[in-house]
């Protein structure tokens, strides 16, 4: 509901901006490519998504990307060995510093819709879960309606259109983590039933959503979200250096938060990242493309 309201709004903002080019032009440094951003259609983060399927997967399933899959496998079977080590020891890391690692939120901000409860936002309630919010859905949105905001006020369609592809590559992503979610099955650590937790792979649908978190720990919703929004802002402003730094330092607070509040265990993001990765990119190549070149027909502006 919070996203479908936040989408809502950014569509029908669009529909006012007045621009008789209608797109932006952008040269990337070092190089001298250009790069054509057009205006977002209406809906287009949505309409776009069987797209972002079939681009994502022609990014993971190319020759070159063998080696990245081999490391997300060699990296996921390691963390599996020594997944229930590594929370001890930053759970016990926390404890010593005094950081609560309670998952507690306050009253925020809500409405009713007939019988409907509908939090907007509801404040963290200590430090760890302030952390552990940001890779929630609510942040990238924000940050895709400031975005948003900045390109209407400034009429620049690299920002709007930035703000789309948050949109777009973080609905693919979820879509992709819920299917992977629901076909593993893997408790979550606060539900673990042994080290490590238990697998159950292809619970049925009413038994998975009436004891979630029985099934939902792999791989992780938050470090895809975190992932495909890193990828898709650094790929379209890639003239600021800080962001990937800023970004990468983000991720790791979000990872080591999620494991020490017992919501994930570390296994489960060396996937999560990949995916964010593969739907970022496809994202991007779908909503930019090089001047002087076909839009919306052949090459796609991918920058490996």
């Amino acid at each position: 509901m919070k996203k479908l309201l936040f989408l809502l709004v950014i569509t029908f903002s669009t529909a006012f901006v007045t621009n008789a080019q209608r797109l932006t032009e952008v040269t990337f440094p070092p190089d001298t490519t250009t790069y054509v951003y057009p205006k977002p259609k209406p809906f287009s983060f949505i309409t776009k998504i069987p797209a972002t399927f079939v681009g994502a997967a022609r990014i993971s399933f190319k020759k070159e990307s063998l080696k990245n899959w081999g490391i997300i496998a060699g990296s996921t079977a390691i963390l599996l060995l020594v997944d229930q080590d590594i929370a001890h020891k930053v759970q016990q890391a926390s404890d010593h510093i005094g950081l609560d690692r309670t998952r507690i939120y306050r009253d925020g901000i809500s409405f009713n819709i007939g019988k409907t409860n509908v939090d907007i936002y509801e404040p963290p309630g200590n430090l760890n879960t302030a952390i552990y919010s940001i890779g929630e859905g609510i942040p990238p949105l924000v940050l895709a309606g400031g975005l948003w905001g900045y390109g209407l006020a400034k009429k620049d369609y690299r920002a709007i259109s930035t703000a789309s592809q948050i949109v777009q590559a973080t609905t693919a992503a979820g879509i992709m983590t819920q299917i992977l979610k629901r076909t593993t099955g893997r408790e979550s650590p606060f539900r673990a039933t042994k080290p490590g937790g238990a697998w159950r792979p292809f619970p049925k649908p009413s038994v998975y959503q009436n004891n979630v978190p029985m099934y939902d720990a792999f791989p992780s919703g938050h470090m895809g979200t975190l992932a495909a929004t890193y990828v898709v802002i650094t790929e379209n402003y890639p003239e600021k250096r800080w962001i990937r730094p800023v970004g990468i330092s983000i991720m790791s607070l979000v990872g080591l938060a999620m494991i020490n509040n017992d919501v994930h265990w570390a296994s489960d993001y060396p996937l999560a990242i990949g995916m964010g990765y593969a739907f970022g990119k496809a994202t991007v190549g779908l909503n930019r493309f090089v001047k002087g070149e076909p839009m919306f027909k052949k090459k796609r502006a991918v920058r490996e």
